[in-house]
């Protein structure tokens, strides 16, 4: 079929520079300079994009205000999913300020220690079900709250882990956890999809990051990655960023559901 005929219609080549361009985001989690939630809001914000980003609560404003600021982002405000109403507070601060959102970046995950350095044998009912609401139910009501303001469409990202998927040393409660969220992104992705609202979710190498720091023996999982991976590199934030960055924009127009692996070809080894 010719090119912008019939259902086909090609984008017009666009320099990086502008990739994103015009485009809203809303950034969920980022702790500090080495979360992959910086490393993704670094890049959108490189390629144009105007973002919101959000802190944990006010220790953490220390460390994320600076990085929004130098990012020149227009909204910034405190979020703790735990907290009711201040999910709403943020997306109600979108609404007034742009009347629209193009892409969420949902990078949001807990879970007790006592219940995530334990056996999943041994974890509480009420570390299972806190894990469960901060690390995957938050990005339904994330979704939910974006839903009106994606009227012409637009990106959902979150972020998992291969664990998911295969037992992973030390990874513990996580697992089941973000097996659970993966499964969301497939069903939020398959109700979403006729509205042409995009939900993915980003699956990265060990990084390491303030949430990783919080598993026991982190250390050995990033030397076993590095040594098993293709790459036999170290995933860096600004790796995903990059391949976040093209998820969220129009080039990535047809690709919904899937968990997507920015990890140096780790995932394809036994």
């Amino acid at each position: 079929m010719e090119e912008g005929s019939g259902e086909f219609k090609a984008y017009t080549p666009i320099g990086p520079g502008r990739l994103l361009e015009g485009k809203k985001g809303l950034v969920l989690g980022i702790a500090n300079n080495d979360s992959i939630a910086y490393g993704c809001a670094r890049m959108f914000s490189k390629l144009g994009a105007d973002l919101a980003i959000t802190y944990l609560n006010e220790k953490t404003e220390k460390y994320v205000r600076p990085l929004a600021e130098k990012m020149g982002c227009p909204i910034i405000m405190q979020c703790d999913v735990m907290n009711p109403g201040e999910l709403e507070t943020v997306y109600e601060e979108i609404r007034g300020r742009w009347g629209k959102l193009d892409f969420v970046l949902h990078s949001i995950a807990f879970a007790p220690k006592a219940d995530l350095q334990g056996r999943v044998t041994d974890c509480s009912k009420e570390g299972f079900m806190l894990a469960m609401d901060v690390s995957c139910h938050s990005l339904i009501r994330a979704t939910k709250l974006a839903e009106p303001l994606m009227k012409d469409g637009g990106s959902i990202l979150t972020v998992s882990f291969y664990g998911s998927e295969k037992v992973v040393s030390n990874y513990n409660m996580m697992g089941p956890v973000k097996a659970a969220l993966e499964s969301t992104v497939r069903y939020l992705a398959t109700e979403l999809g006729p509205e042409m609202i995009r939900v993915n979710s980003l699956s990265p190498g060990p990084i390491k990051t303030r949430a990783a720091s919080g598993l026991n023996q982190f250390e050995d999982l990033i030397l076993k990655a590095v040594s098993l991976a293709p790459e036999h590199h170290i995933v860096s934030i600004g790796d995903v960023g990059t391949f976040a960055s093209f998820l969220v924009s129009d080039y990535a127009r047809s690709i919904t559901g899937g968990v997507h692996y920015i990890d140096g070809g780790y995932h394809i080894m036994g």
